[in-house]
């Protein structure tokens, strides 16, 4: 079509233009949905790497307690079935139910597991802080009969008082110029024998076990004596829970009475010390607070073929053996001597 003419006066018509624009697709990846989404990976990867390390640091009876802990307890509100159903509504706990699952039979009691609401391990850590007051109470009044009888407060270094799985172990060391018993035999001194008299006064009302442990110091007995440490430290034992006895302590008090020889020693670097020579009266745990029966099951395996091996008779006596002085001579294991040394005579020091 021709354009119109326009007049003299008329202004020339602008030019239409039309701007088009082209949205580009890389807008979302400046916007915030990825990184939300992201951050739910990384805490799902940290969750799952913490349960690993869980699975591989903890025993089968703590992971059992991480469970119980984490065991929901939450208990689902049905309306219009069994239970209240309005304001201050309420029912009786054995009520017949409304459930359709059950014909109406049974009753409301809810039963939450034993190890879900820990009253197990409560009962087992109250009974134990009632026994840990009841040891402070026992060093508390120990120490004070010592510094108040003449003779025995100079003995106060020589009582060590150790919390231990069996309960709280007393123990009556040996020094230098301090000796609780004759040398070789298991004959209380007097000094040492007034010294378990305190203690025995001090457990006696108590109702807790006791166990009464000898130890003894590595020096071997001389080659051609029936006497070795370990019936020493037993004879040891036997003597001091017979002052106990005689000091008001009931025979059913008595868990334990055993010797050790040294294989417990005291100063751990040096088995000759004579810190080694010691007396151990252990005040047990009372029954359900934490005993060494609890912890003995929660010992893996290993540990325990490895304290079967330790406690080996056969080789505690072998070990006993090679301190005897057989003459000097490296014998093969099963080989019998026939040229015993003659009793009275040895090649090498011992204990007389």
């Amino acid at each position: 079509m021709a354009d119109k003419k326009r007049g003299a006066n008329e202004p020339e018509p602008r030019p239409i233009i039309v701007k088009k624009i082209i949205v580009d697709g890389h807008g979302g990846h400046h916007g915030g949905a990825w990184k939300v989404a992201y951050a739910d990976f990384v805490t799902a990867m940290m969750a799952f790497f913490l349960l690993m390390w869980l699975l591989g640091a903890t025993t089968e009876k703590q992971r059992k307690g991480l469970a119980d802990y984490f065991t929901p307890t939450l208990v689902e509100l049905k309306m219009a079935s069994a239970g209240s159903s309005g304001l201050f509504g309420g029912d009786s706990m054995v009520s017949k139910e409304n459930y359709p699952t059950t014909g109406g039979q049974g009753n409301l009691a809810i039963t939450i597991p034993r190890d879900a609401s820990g009253t197990k391990d409560q009962g087992g850590k109250a009974t134990r802080a009632a026994d840990r007051m009841k040891f402070e109470a026992v060093k508390k009044e120990l120490e004070a009969r010592m510094a108040r009888k003449k003779g025995l407060d100079k003995l106060r270094r020589n009582v060590r008082f150790t919390e231990t799985r069996e309960g709280l172990r007393i123990d009556l060391i040996d020094e230098a110029n301090f000796a609780m018993f004759a040398m070789g035999t298991d004959r209380l001194l007097p000094q040492a024998r007034d010294l378990v008299s305190e203690v025995a006064g001090v457990v006696r009302g108590m109702p807790n076990p006791l166990i009464v442990r000898g130890h003894t110091d590595g020096l071997p007995y001389s080659s051609g004596q029936s006497m070795n440490n370990w019936m020493l430290s037993s004879a040891r034992a036997e003597a001091t829970r017979k002052t106990l006895a005689a000091s008001g302590i009931g025979n059913d008090r008595f868990a334990r009475i055993e010797g050790v020889a040294d294989r417990e020693p005291f100063a751990k670097g040096n088995v000759y010390d004579p810190r080694n020579r010691r007396m151990s009266i252990i005040l047990g745990w009372s029954q359900g607070g934490g005993g060494s029966g609890s912890d003995d099951q929660g010992q893996d395996e290993e540990t325990k073929a490895a304290i079967k091996e330790r406690d080996d008779p056969a080789r505690v006596a072998r070990e006993e053996a090679t301190k005897i002085d057989m003459g000097g001579t490296g014998l093969p294991a099963g080989v019998q001597v026939m040229n015993p040394t003659a009793p009275g005579t040895s090649s090498k020091p011992g204990k007389h």
